[in-house]
């Protein structure tokens, strides 16, 4: 029997569609399934919801829910991490300080001011459940899909030897809106994709063995439909020549050229961007309505029967990392893993996103080589900033936090130094009690 630790269970429709899919494998179909969220109510709607899918799917998996970490990871062969540090209440300010200095966010959870006041705030308890890990389950396997991947990712791995992942679906999730877009069928598309978390580049796209680019090329050029469909990385590939992973919403942030102005957010962050519009604190303002509604969607949930398309298994990597982890087949995926020479113009020891082969010995990443100049710069910059923060955490230091931010090509296109210090003492005052590492929380 495997068992299968979920932490942060509370994310309701996550928990279910990764257990769903886990159940779909022979080897897992008895998995024990241990749910645990420090949210009572959250956790009781979780429990119900995988209690169904195993009676639906005629299952001999078992699951237990429980508020105790210990408990969840006692014996467990695999941990997944989705956690939320604070309400809406608590991490609203990583938005709305900087929209007070001028600088617009639209989701604020992977990098920039928003992206790092986040890392600070949730290594601690990060770390405090790699620490129950090391006692209650040392060789277990972390699965974090916990954002800000890379940073947490990175810091985890300096500081534990628990073996260590993240995950996120926008490799896949991008590559199958490209095969969209050229009219290929998914199973028919083979690609090389790099870089870090959210910022991955398709260095290579092929659709039967030939290269797609072309097609993809057209396809933006031509059709109005598909170039306003994500009009920020439609640009970016447009002058950078290659594709990058995670949606236009995201990547507006991460960059220079498009939220500077209200002309250009109009422009290009407002419209068409696929999943998340652009627009100004779209995510947090999808949380503080999900807030008000989440009980009465879950209950509906609840009381609808499922069919077997709902039984069904999706394209989230984790299940099939536990069946390879458990002595089924090997599985690639694109993975969040230590930069050990893996991609040579990245700094070495930062989380990277390269191929990963899994198997029933653990994690094999691919070695990539260097990203073509042209897309290195950006990611080499990002990375840089987030391994500053990583570094400003460890050792409590303030002053590395804000010469990280200063860096920031969104921060750095609006503001001045003197401002963005402004700006960062603002949001460790309103943080200073989710962050103990510090010792002074003023620059």
């Amino acid at each position: 029997m495997t068992k299968i630790a979920f932490i942060g269970a509370g994310s309701l429709g996550f928990t279910s569609e990764l257990v769903r899919d886990v159940l779909t494998f022979p080897l897992l179909e008895d998995a024990h399934i241990s749910l645990m969220d420090i949210d009572e109510e959250r956790l009781d709607f979780a429990n119900e919801s995988v209690k169904k899918l195993i009676a639906a799917g005629n299952r001999h998996a078992s699951v237990t829910a429980t508020l105790s970490r210990a408990e969840a990871l006692k014996d467990a062969d695999v941990v997944l991490t989705t956690i939320l540090t604070g309400t809406t209440d608590v991490w609203k300010y990583d938005i709305e300080i900087p929209k007070k200095y001028g600088i617009d966010i639209n989701v604020g959870d992977t990098r920039g001011p928003s992206g790092i006041f986040r890392f600070l705030r949730t290594i601690n308890p990060m770390m405090d459940i790699v620490h129950d890990m090391e006692k209650y389950c040392p060789n277990a396997v972390l699965l974090n899909y916990t954002n800000p991947m890379a940073m947490l990712v990175s810091a985890i791995q300096k500081q534990t030897f628990i073996s260590t992942t993240g995950l996120c679906h926008s490799v896949q999730g991008t590559a199958m809106m490209l095969a969209d877009w050229i009219g290929a069928p998914y199973a028919e598309i083979d690609y090389l994709c790099a870089g870090i978390n959210h910022q991955a580049w398709y260095l290579d796209f092929k659709w039967n063995s030939r290269d797609a680019y072309p097609l993809i090329h057209k396809a933006i050029t031509e059709r109005p439909e598909i170039y306003n469909a994500e009009p920020v990385r439609n640009e970016m590939y447009l002058a950078l020549g290659k594709y990058v992973t995670e949606s236009s919403g995201h990547n507006s942030e991460y960059n220079w050229w498009f939220r500077k102005r209200p002309d250009l957010i109009e422009k290009y962050c407002t419209h068409g961007t696929n999943w998340n519009p652009g627009e100004y604190a779209y995510i947090l303002k999808e949380y503080q309505n999900s807030e008000a509604t989440w009980k009465g969607q879950v209950k509906d949930e609840l009381a609808k029967p499922l069919t077997s398309e709902d039984l069904q298994r999706g394209h989230e990597y984790a299940a099939h990392i536990v069946n390879a982890l458990k002595g089924g087949e090997p599985f690639k995926f694109n993975g969040n893993v230590q930069n050990t020479h893996l991609i040579t113009n990245l700094p070495q020891d930062a989380c990277v996103e390269v191929p990963v082969l899994v198997d029933r010995s653990g994690f094999h990443p691919f070695h990539v080589g260097a990203l073509p100049p042209e897309t290195a710069l950006l990611t080499q910059l990002s990375s840089g900033i987030e391994e500053m923060a990583i570094h400003a955490s460890l050792a409590g230091d303030p002053t590395m936090v804000y010469r990280a931010i200063c860096h920031d090509p969104l921060t750095a296109s609006v503001l001045s130094l003197a401002e963005i210090r402004e700006m960062t003492n603002e949001l460790f005052a309103q943080h200073k009690d989710y962050l103990p590492q510090f010792k002074t929380h003023k620059v």
